[in-house]
């Protein structure tokens, strides 16, 4: 019964979530490699960073934005945690000789990426409410947000980092809307109108 009201609960916010936290995994992603990497200049990295962190909306909804999507990524691992727990109590003889699909996938990168993500998310958040109305000191909010971007790995370790965890959040955004089936659903309706 358990099992079921968290996949419900994780289900009806993962459509909410999910162009948000693509957005800002992608362009924290292509920030960081086209900082470091690519030469991306200063005028292309503020782009990024006005999308990854919601400046669109306007200046006063970007703590709310960033709080809105960093306490999304939370409640999603936090309730997708608490379903893998509930299925392997459940599973005593999990099959390993299953295909790989998208279920499989999900399941196996959540556990990898859990960690990471919700360090990031926390850090995330904390920075950016700590920064703007908390008025924090700048050791504070640099020592958050050296955590955020994984600075204490050194600039290429933080490079690969950033883009692991990125594409780590974004392939499970990818497998898990795939599971939710939305697009399922919009492909029988047009088969049944055809």
């Amino acid at each position: 019964m358990q099992n079921i009201q968290f996949r419900k609960f994780h289900r009806k916010i993962a459509p909410i979530v999910f162009i948000p936290l693509f957005l800002t995994a992608l362009t924290g992603i292509v920030y960081r490699l086209g900082r470091t990497w690519m030469g991306m200049s200063e005028e292309k990295g503020e782009i990024m960073m006005y999308i990854h962190q919601g400046e669109f909306l306007g200046k006063p909804l970007v703590p709310i934005y960033v709080l809105s999507v960093g306490l999304g990524l939370i409640a999603m691992i936090v309730t997708g945690l608490a379903m893998v727990q509930l299925a392997q109590q459940k599973r005593k003889n999990p099959s390993k000789n299953s295909p790989l699909n998208a279920r499989k996938v999900h399941q196996i990168l959540a556990p990898i990426t859990f960690l990471p993500l919700f360090i990031s998310a926390l850090t995330g958040i904390l920075y950016r409410l700590g920064k703007t109305w908390f008025g924090i000191p700048s050791e504070v909010s640099k020592f958050l947000l050296g955590i955020h971007q994984g600075t204490y790995l050194g600039p290429f370790g933080r490079t690969i980092y950033i883009a692991l965890i990125g594409l780590g959040l974004i392939a499970l955004l990818i497998t898990g809307i795939n599971l939710t089936g939305i697009f399922r659903k919009k492909r029988a309706k047009v088969s049944e109108e055809i």
